[in-house]
């Protein structure tokens, strides 16, 4: 495999930025970060910005292809070649709510690529469908539920180290069914509070037992008010608890984004939500989950269903980080830990990617002044942006 030597980089470690410093790879590794000149083959990248890949732990599908629709290891290796090209170099695909046969499918065939691409496809993010009906958003009435008779055991008979994330409403279960998950899944498994209504007080004991996440912050979950502080205030509140949230500015307005930051720091983490990108398919239909997508001259667009709901994003993760950065004012050094850094840890990978920093994989990224993506290596090996 190439070995060479970025040069002339503004390069985000992870924890910092560097300049004057040439980054060498090899083997699909980061060898050295140094100021010593070599013979080897040069990258210039002219004071561009070199960062680590970007992790995305929730998103549906690619250019065409959308998991729900088509569980196969060919849609995985789609979306992820999709994504990947935008600089998003490890991703959970992700299923909204369904039948429990398509779910199985879909974590099989998440484990098949999971096999082939272990960093890049870590495992999937099952979102639903055990939900709250009030706070199901786009989510379909003809799939949430609680969990029926002998589900929990299908669901995580077979490769249940696959599944990273799983995001439910814990006050629709019952505490023998919320035990159940908790005894029967992988210990890889995070689960998440999402589509939930759940009190101030039932959010907490949630947080203070087990769920450590919370699914898209502020979205399909009971807001803050005075006398009830809801979901939100609970996330605000509690001392541990990592929250997610869409950078796309329709989920969140960025001032929502900037007060989360400021009370969360980093607790909070970005996803893309994305439903297609590159570029968005126009419609699309899979029994009642109708979604169509809305353009917008001001922004990114957005993907609506027939009841006006919000149904996923069109955008990749570096816009994420871009809009925290130009909307939101968050520092560009804390949108990339956000968008790196920090989801690495939540599904333990952190001491392999997420950082610039000799031993971790050769996930890397060139973004511009404008942060687009210019060009993304995996593995040490480049790839058409």
């Amino acid at each position: 495999m190439q070995e060479f030597i970025i040069k002339n980089a503004v390069v985000f470690t992870g924890d910092t930025f560097l300049s004057g410093q040439s980054v060498r790879i090899a083997n699909g590794f980061i060898q050295e970060i140094s100021e010593t000149d070599t013979d080897l083959p040069v990258v210039d990248f002219e004071g561009d910005y070199l960062i680590p890949g970007l992790v995305d732990l929730q998103l549906y599908g690619g250019s065409d292809l959308f998991l729900n629709e088509k569980p196969t290891p060919d849609t995985v290796r789609h979306i992820y070649e999709s994504h990947s090209r935008n600089g998003t170099t490890t991703l959970l695909p992700t299923i909204h709510s369904t039948s429990l046969d398509i779910m199985v499918q879909s974590v099989a065939a998440v484990q098949a690529v999971r096999q082939e691409n272990p960093l890049g496809v870590p495992g999937v993010h099952i979102e639903g469908p055990y939900f709250n009906p009030v706070k199901r958003g786009a989510h379909s009435t003809a799939f949430v539920r609680t969990p029926a008779e002998g589900e929990l055991e299908t669901l995580f008979s077979q490769n249940a180290d696959a599944i990273r994330i799983l995001t439910l409403a814990p006050e629709i279960l019952t505490p023998e069914q919320l035990d159940k998950i908790k005894t029967l899944k992988h210990p890889n498994t995070r689960l998440s509070l999402g589509h939930s209504n759940a009190t101030y007080n039932q959010a907490t004991t949630a947080f203070d037992e087990g769920i450590p996440l919370a699914t898209h912050l502020y979205n399909a979950m009971r807001g803050f008010e005075s006398r009830e502080p809801g979901i939100v205030g609970a996330v605000f509140d509690h001392p541990t608890v990592r929250a997610s949230i869409i950078a796309d500015s329709y989920h969140c307005n960025p001032a929502s984004i900037r007060i989360a930051y400021k009370l969360l720091g980093e607790r909070l983490f970005l996803i893309s939500d994305a439903l297609f990108a590159n570029p968005p398919r126009p419609t699309f239909e899979l029994g009642q989950f109708i979604v169509h997508f809305e353009a917008d001259p001001n922004g990114p667009g957005r993907y609506v269903n027939n009841e006006g709901n919000l149904a996923g994003s069109a955008i990749t993760l570096i816009d994420c980080v871009r809009i925290a950065v130009e909307q939101a004012q968050i520092p560009l050094l804390n949108a990339l830990r956000m968008a790196s850094l920090l989801p690495a840890e939540i599904i333990g990978l952190h001491d392999q990617i997420g950082k610039i920093e000799p031993g971790y994989v050769a996930n890397l990224v060139r973004l511009d002044q404008s942060l687009s993506v210019k060009q993304v290596w995996l593995a040490g090996q480049p790839t058409e942006a």
